[in-house]
């Protein structure tokens, strides 16, 4: 069949194919090093104790059958392999069929992540990782030209993804419809990046601009993906630079990667394939077919979402994540919040205790540290103290158990901050968390003190807390 394959495309499918192998390298490091304080036996929220509620045909998973902290390691390290070999090119050294099914290991071992992460993976990008991944297995390698239908599902992505956070926001939060939601957004996203104080502080204009620019990219732009070119590669290079532009002024993980990740299906780009490619196989044409036309299917429940007046975001509609909805920033918080968690060896907790703060690598702290750059790596905990900060609900299952490992002195918890003022044989024996409010400094305030924030007790977050029947060391 002529129609069914687009070699223009091939450079184009090399460089999508390498960049995804990457993403999946950053997702598989960053659950090699933090699954076991999130998720191990020991964990804030332990797999067995979730796989003994959950059913395998509603989390499919490697860990419903099995579940050892060696072996998730295992899991996890094989993912990376996996995706360096990916990174390397492995797959065009392959047999068609061959290639195929090495694509098709890092995606059933992220699935198997993700069923079983519950909250430290309910982000929209794990989703997005596996309906991506899940399509680039059908791709193809050298061996045959690009599917259309496969780079077509890839823009379907793209647009659900900008067009459904575009609607989002317009019906979610009127400071989008008045171009003022930037004015707050640099300083109460989850994870500011080392720009973001100097994207809160430009002009205000230039934020209104900002706020419109972002509606033509998602609500008007996404539209062109599916015109002839040049102008679908036109669309897609402006999408590119404004998740580069969101890039620079915030950590949001690897969403800002992958969704370049798939700007990339819509680029022409000049290139000759490798050597000349033989007829596509049938079995090949079957397959991709048939895959092409469940995935079509299944789109309806995204689509339904998307026009509804009561449109959710970030949510998956079937347990393997094959089509699903996204979007962010439906409403933008005014004030920044922050749980900070202090420790203290004294005997007797009191307010002029030695209390010390714990310093966490991305959240914000001690109002004088600059935010570094960690995006694409996703630093889970700090996320989720973010929502913590939000609400107490947000972190109901899973603080009271890190307070816990604190007091303990876990070591694997302790791996997940930047610092902890007690060594591990040496707990705290009374740990606290209160609530401020942060704010950045002026110009002229960081002038003067060189803190780039500004932090304002508002209330008791957790009482001094200490283990119960456990005799600390004097």
């Amino acid at each position: 069949m002529d129609w069914f394959t687009a070699p223009d495309y091939w450079l184009s499918r090399l460089v999508l194919q390498r960049a995804l192998a990457g993403v999946y390298l950053v997702a598989f490091l960053t659950a090699a090093l933090q699954f076991r304080a999130l998720l191990g036996t020991r964990g804030l929220l332990p797999v067995p104790r979730y796989v003994e509620r959950v059913p395998f045909r509603a989390a499919p998973s490697l860990f419903q059958l099995h579940y050892s902290d060696r072996f998730f390691a295992g899991c996890a390290w094989t993912g990376c392999a996996v995706s360096a070999a990916l990174l390397a090119g492995l797959d065009a050294r392959l047999p068609l069929w061959g290639g195929m099914l090495l694509w098709l290991v890092p995606w059933a071992l992220y699935l198997s992540i993700v069923n079983v992460g519950q909250t430290w993976y309910g982000f929209g990008w794990e989703s997005l990782l596996l309906e991506v991944g899940f399509l680039a297995v059908f791709l193809g390698n050298d061996e045959v030209a690009p599917p259309v239908l496969v780079l077509f599902l890839l823009r379907w992505i793209l647009f659900r993804v900008e067009f459904g956070a575009g609607l989002i926001k317009m019906r979610g939060d009127d400071c989008w419809r008045k171009l003022t939601c930037l004015d707050h957004h640099h300083e109460t996203q989850p994870m500011p990046g080392p720009l973001s104080w100097f994207f809160h502080h430009l002009p205000r204009p230039l934020h209104r601009v900002e706020a419109a620019a972002n509606h033509v990219t998602q609500l008007v732009v996404p539209v062109l993906l599916f015109t002839p070119q040049p102008i679908a590669t036109a669309a897609a290079s402006l999408m590119i630079v404004t998740q580069l532009w969101l890039v620079l002024s915030g950590n949001f993980s690897w969403l800002n990667w992958i969704t370049i990740v798939l700007a990339v299906s819509a680029l022409e780009l000049p290139g000759d394939p490798p050597r000349r490619v033989p007829e596509t196989p049938l079995w090949y044409e079957v397959v991709v077919l048939a895959v092409c036309a469940l995935l079509g299917y299944l789109s309806y429940h995204p689509v339904a979402n998307m026009v509804s007046r009561r449109q959710v975001m970030n949510r998956s509609f079937d347990p393997l994540h094959l089509v699903n909805t996204y979007g962010a920033f439906g409403s933008v918080s005014r004030l920044r919040y922050e749980v900070v968690v202090e420790g203290t060896a004294d005997e007797v907790p009191r307010e002029d205790s030695d209390w010390r703060e714990y310093e966490f690598w991305g959240k914000p702290g001690d109002p004088r540290r600059w935010p570094r750059q960690f995006a694409p790596y996703h630093l889970r905990l700090d996320w989720l103290m973010w929502f913590a900060a939000l609400s107490p609900s947000y972190a109901g299952s899973w603080f009271g158990t890190f307070v816990e490992r604190l007091l303990e002195g876990d070591r694997a918890t302790l791996r997940l901050l930047r610092r902890s003022p007690f060594p591990p044989d040496a707990p705290p024996r009374y740990v606290r968390a209160r609530l401020f409010r942060y704010r950045y400094t002026t110009w002229r305030e960081l002038r003067e003190t060189g803190a780039c924030w500004k932090r304002t007790y508002v209330r008791e977050y957790l009482p001094p807390t200490r283990l119960a029947g456990v005799a600390h060391r004097s």
